[in-house]
């Protein structure tokens, strides 16, 4: 997974209503009544059927199934919360990353890292969800983000730096989002 998608995965699991199960038995059941048997848990963890079983009775100590739950948990609280963000809250972007932009003849557009934290409103909420549910790649997904930049912090909305006509982001520290 890419920076992007990890960071909506993220801001997801802050939607939880519930604490996923703690504990390992906890997890690997979940895990059992959502793919429906052991050896179809087994292939999403990566190890062996046997292995589950060993998991389930206790035998076995050590958790991999963690990531497998966190992903799978309230899938419906989730959609829930991207579908207010996409409708009226937006998503707030916080990052860390290398912007560049193609300027007018005469200014400099060399990139340069910037610290920013940005409210993007709903139409590109909406817009990065879906590109997100339609396994679009990261570059597709950072170009949503770039172009929410480009007309609420560089260019405010119109009012200002009118000649940027495009910005890119490239080498990213870290991504947060929250909605």
């Amino acid at each position: 997974m890419g920076e992007i998608e990890d960071a909506i995965e993220r801001a997801g699991e802050e939607a939880f209503t519930r604490p996923p199960p703690k504990t390992l038995q906890g997890r690997i059941n979940y895990l059992i009544r959502q793919f429906g048997s052991a050896r179809a848990v087994a292939a999403e963890i990566g190890v062996t059927a046997d292995s589950v079983n060993r998991y389930r009775r206790g035998a076995r100590k050590h958790p991999r199934p963690d990531a497998a739950v966190r992903q799978r948990w309230q899938p419906q609280v989730r959609k829930r919360r991207q579908r207010q963000a996409a409708a009226t809250g937006g998503i707030t972007v916080e990052t860390r990353a290398r912007f560049g932009y193609t300027a007018p003849v005469g200014t400099t557009d060399d990139g340069r890292f910037r610290r920013l934290t940005v409210n993007l409103p709903a139409p590109y909420a909406q817009r990065l969800f879906d590109a997100h549910d339609a396994g679009a790649g990261e570059q597709q997904m950072k170009n949503i983000i770039a172009e929410g930049f480009k007309d609420i912090y560089f260019q405010d909305g119109g009012s200002r730096a009118t000649g940027i006509s495009d910005v890119a982001i490239s080498e990213i520290d870290y991504l947060d989002l929250g909605y």
